[in-house]
This record gives structure tokens, sequence and C-alpha cells, in this order.
């Protein structure tokens, strides 16, 4: 699948060819941010950040702008995480996984073994990758996972072992990319400034033991909309089992489904901002049709609940992107059938998610109105309402404040008031003479109110979630 990406340089937009000359800018992140999420999770890189461009608490002319996004979607960042703190910091801000790049390698470690490796030993692993210093384009690439053991064992010590074990005690392995991005066949650093002297293949050998997922780029190719290196690309597949993700030149959609096909995913950026591939496209192309013409589909409210089955074929997952409202095949009627065409009670798109298998898909929806036939809140309940949940409060709580009716008591409450309650509820639900439906009651109260005071502050319940996931981490 397609992981869009947004490169954050001056508090900007860009795309840099080979992460240096400016090709394009804009300032419409947050819209940008809002529509990738629809198709799939989004990585952010504060290219500041990446090339030292920070202030003494580590800051850029992006960092406002950087946490602001964390927020509006399955985020992974990455630029200049070179500590553990760092990170942490990242996490607890919203982002689901961080990229670590120059961080990963003892760079200091890698010149010094420059000298100190053997001649052959360093020819035999640099024809991993032979580039045309002309052109940059890889012309040959011989079996860099047959690579001399003395070799291997020489560079071990270039992984930086000691950040790597901290940061996977710290966040989780499952949170952790590692970026193995390469320059004529060696893995690049610094913000692509400069490389250490180890081959893509051994580096990604080296670094999959502390991540989930390998991201690569070819530096040579970013940004050149010429294609990616296929050949090295399958090399690194087959020599790692973990997640890769691979980035620079991709340029079309059968390009995509390619990598699809040997089990990579695909960072996008300049081929999205220039209109060569299509999200929409791109989310489809992926699926895996081989194994059927339609594709099931689970719809689940943005609360958790889930909503009804369905099949779609490639019209129907067109269609639900270009409508904003989920749409599927009727294998009764022969054709494409968007929800709620006929009773009004459609689902609102807020974005589709493919398994591991690429075979089925969850649609995250706005339900408006009730989704089974017989009247019921969801296919597999009889309920005819939604089911309470800190979602389906928060959510009423922010329509009475944005519509606010004839007596409504909710948006009579001012921040002074508001916390007035929750000291009185908290002080009532404390009192120890109590019966059990006593402490339902007062605590339903509290709740209230504190979904209150949580929407006045702009804080939501995903906040609250990631920050107790934060604390378990830590314990």
């Amino acid at each position: 699948m397609v992981i869009a990406s947004i490169d954050l340089k001056d508090g900007r937009v860009v795309q840099l060819k080979n992460g240096k000359s400016l090709v394009l800018e804009r300032n419409d992140a947050d819209a940008l941010i809002e529509e990738f999420n629809r198709y799939g999770e989004v990585a952010v890189i504060d290219v500041d950040a990446a090339l030292g461009n920070s202030d003494e608490k580590g800051n850029t002319k992006n960092t406002e702008l950087l946490k602001r996004l964390l927020r509006k979607g399955n985020v992974r960042v990455g630029g200049g995480i070179r500590s553990v703190k760092r990170a942490k910091e990242l996490v607890a801000l919203g982002a689901e996984k961080v990229i670590v790049g120059s961080a990963a390698w003892n760079i200091r470690a890698a010149e010094q073994r420059k000298s100190a490796i053997p001649d052959s030993a360093t020819a035999r692993s640099a024809s991993a990758c032979v580039i045309n210093a002309a052109d940059g384009d890889a012309v040959s690439v011989s079996d860099a996972t047959a690579s001399d053991a003395t070799a291997h064992s020489a560079k071990s010590d270039i992984i930086n072992a000691a950040f790597l074990d901290e940061l996977v005690s710290a966040i989780g392995k499952q949170r952790v990319i590692i970026a193995v991005d390469s320059i004529g066949g060696n893995i690049a650093v610094n913000g692509w400034t400069e490389t250490v002297n180890v081959p893509l293949v051994q580096g990604a050998q080296l670094a999959e033991k502390y991540c989930s997922e390998l991201l690569f780029t070819c530096v040579e190719k970013e940004g050149c909309m010429s294609g990616t290196d296929m050949t090295l690309v399958q090399q690194l597949r087959s020599a790692v089992s973990c997640r890769v993700v691979a980035a620079g030149g991709v340029s079309s959609v059968p390009e995509i489904a390619a990598l699809e096909k040997i089990g990579c995913d695909v960072q996008l950026g300049m081929a999205l901002y220039t209109g060569a591939v299509s999200l929409k496209d791109a989310f489809i192309g992926c699926l895996n049709w081989a194994k059927s013409p339609l594709i099931p589909v689970i719809a689940q409210s943005v609360n958790g609940d889930v909503l009804m089955l369905g099949y779609a074929n490639q019209e129907a997952f067109a269609k639900s992107f270009d409508t904003n409202r989920l749409t599927f095949f009727s294998r009764t009627r022969g054709t494409l059938w968007t929800k709620g065409e006929t009773s009004g009670n459609y689902l609102e798109l807020v974005k589709l998610r493919a398994d591991c298998d690429r075979d089925t898909v969850l649609a995250t929806v706005v339900p408006r109105g009730n989704v089974c036939h017989t009247g019921a809140f969801t296919c597999f309940s009889g309920e005819a309402a939604e089911p309470s949940s800190a979602g389906k409060l928060y959510n009423i709580i922010a329509e009475r404040f944005a519509h606010p009716t004839p007596g409504s008591y909710t948006a009579t409450l001012d921040d002074t008031r508001v916390r007035e309650k929750i000291m009185e509820e908290a002080e009532e639900l404390c009192d120890e003479a109590q019966t059990k439906q006593d402490v339902v009651w007062e605590t339903a109260d509290l709740f209230y109110f504190l979904n209150v005071l949580m929407y006045k502050e702009g804080v939501t319940w995903k906040d609250v979630y990631d920050e107790l996931d934060r604390r378990h981490r830590e314990r």
C-alpha cells in the first residue's frame, strides 16, 4: 500500500530532488493530511531536523505544525530523531511510529572501519550495487546477500546497538522504523549529506533486529520521477523478513502494484504532488484482485462499533472515494449500491484500510442514521440506538456546543461552571456512605462533566488513550 509523505521545511510542505534541490512548496499541510489519511498511513518528515537545523531544545520551524499533524491521522514521523527522549515525546504527541536514520549507525566506527576492512572484502561488499557516477542510475547489482562473513563481522559494530536497545525498550519494537537510505549502494546519513561504509543489504540485516520495518530510499532516484531500482529493492526484500517500505523515484501505479506484489509498501511524495499518481488508483491497484473480483468490506463507526459487512469491486471503491459515501457491489442485484441511496441512512467515509493480506478492507465511517434495514443501529444488534461510549458522549457534547438548542444545559456550561461541577461530583463520588447504584450515578455525572471540560480544552479521547499507552510502556 502507499504511505503518503509530507516533508516539512521552513514551516512549509516541500518536495526536494535528491534531497537537495527544491522542486515545489505549498502551505496546505492540514488539508493534505486529512486527504492522505483516507487512503492509508501518512509519513511526516521534518527535513530541517534531519539536516540539524534546530535550536538547543531540538525545535525547528516545523515543530508546531508537526505537532498539529500528529493528531490528524495514522502518522509515522521522521527527521532528526537522535535520542530516545525525542522519540518518546513524538509518540506521546500522537506518532504511531518513529523513523530513525543517522542515530541508528555508529558513524565514527564506520569511518574507522574504512581502512580496517581488507580490500578484498570491501570490494565484494561494494559490488552489492554499482552506480554510474554520471547519471546516478544503478547499472549492475550482484548478490549482496552473499557478502563476505569476515566483512559482516567487522561491520557489526557499526549498528548503534546501545541506542537502539534503549529505544526498543522505551517505545517498543513495533513503533520503530529504521531508515536504510542508500547512495552508491551504501547507507546514507546526516540528511543524505554523507554515507557510511556499509552496503545497503548488509546494513538492513544488521538493523532488522531492532525494528518492525525498514524504510529504504534510493537517494539517487529521489524526486526524479524515473522509477525506483527494482532489482535493489528485490534483493533487500529477500534479505530481511520485516516489513519493507520503498521510496525514491516511484512514479506510477503499475510500479506501486509491482512493489506490492513482491511484498513492499511504498512511501510516495513527488508523484502525488505532481499528479502522476492518484492515491485512489494506488489503493485500489494494491488490493488482491487475483483472489476474488469482490473484496469484503467491514464498516466500522469512528467509535469502534462494527456496523455491517458488504462486498466491493474496483468500481465500488472508486465511487466510495469520489462521493465520500461507502459504496458496495450488490451480489443480489448485480450492480453498484451506495448504502443509504434509498433510505438516506448513508455511511460517510472517513478512511479505508486494507488488511495484511490485502483481501479485506476496514472502512471507518460516520453513520448518518441507523445502518440495518431492520431499523437497528448495526446489522449485528437489535438495538435501535448507538450504544453509549466515551466517543459517543463526546460527540453529543461537541454537537450541543456547535449547534446549541433552546434549553440545552450543556451549552450553558462555561469554563468556571464546568470546573465547579467536576469538583462537586468528585466529592459526591468519594462519599463513603454510598450504594453501588449511587457510585454508578455519580460516576456518570462526573464522566459527563469531564467530557465537557475535555471538549472545551480541545482534548480528545485519543489524546487520553495515547497518554495511557505511553505510561503503560514506561512501566
